[in-house]
């Protein structure tokens, strides 16, 4: 069987779902999808921002549409993903839930409230769009790619983030669990694994820990949001269609000290 290079890793014309789409990491993957010919529904709660970062795209020549609504609750969830498919024709090739937040406390004295945002929006947003992308891509005759996004801290824990580190912990072990139940429909569902990424969301920690954590990175440097692109690019395309259950460190390397 001859193998293309260009062939295997095309994404042209694949109809795409990223959340939380209008910055961070979910925008570089976004982004990378569409600068390979994708169509890409970009979803975010942030609806000024949204629609800034589709109309930066859609001046570009992008196929890029904004969905708002709030990832934390189920009705929404249903209502954007209905509406994400009126967009792409009633199709879908590829499912990224990567919206995510954060909340920092000690343990002893996490709110209830930040805990269940956390894990709603972290994990819980993460299932009910692979139950709803699954429900539609069994039934397609290409093969469906769903890229779940854990962390560093889905093997071991980090401080002050019990919530964000349990629903990590979560996303992974979900990811190999979808991988063995969808196979045999044709579906590959991975994960990506960012260590120390230079973010809105890590803004408190680049702040008061750059030079610290950026020695402890054998590339000595944090990740950004376009080190997200290759691996995205990789999992969606053919090029990884034998590949399933995987999750795969964007991280930079790790140097214990």
């Amino acid at each position: 069987m001859s193998y293309k290079i260009n062939e295997y890793f095309n994404v042209e014309g694949k109809k795409c779902i990223v959340t939380g789409g209008a910055q961070g990491l979910s925008r570089g993957m976004a982004e990378g999808l569409l600068e390979n010919g994708a169509e890409v529904v970009l979803m975010d709660r942030q609806e000024d921002k949204l629609k800034q970062v589709i109309d930066e795209y859609k001046k570009r020549g992008y196929k890029a549409y904004g969905v708002i609504g709030d990832l934390s609750r189920k009705e929404e969830i249903d209502r954007m993903f209905n509406e994400a498919m009126k967009y792409l024709g009633d199709e879908l090739n590829v499912l990224i839930p990567a919206a995510g937040i954060q909340r920092r406390h000690n343990p002893w004295e996490f709110p209830e409230n930040e805990w269940r945002l956390v894990i709603d929006i972290n994990l819980n947003h993460v299932w009910f769009m692979i139950q709803k992308a699954v429900q539609k891509m069994k039934d397609q005759k290409t093969t469906g790619k769903i890229i779940t996004i854990g962390s560093m801290v889905s093997w071991f824990g980090g401080t002050t983030v019990p919530a964000y580190t349990a629903a990590k912990g979560a996303v992974t072990q979900l990811t190999k669990s979808i991988a063995s139940d969808c196979a045999s429909h044709n579906i590959c569902c991975n994960g990506l694994a960012p260590g120390y990424m230079d973010t809105e969301m890590n803004v408190g920690l680049t702040k008061a820990r750059r030079k610290e954590i950026s020695e402890r990175i054998p590339a000595v440097r944090w990740g950004l949001p376009d080190d997200m692109k290759g691996p995205v690019l990789f999992l969606a395309s053919d090029a990884s269609n034998y590949l399933n259950g995987s999750m795969i460190p964007v991280d930079g390397g790790y140097l214990v000290k």
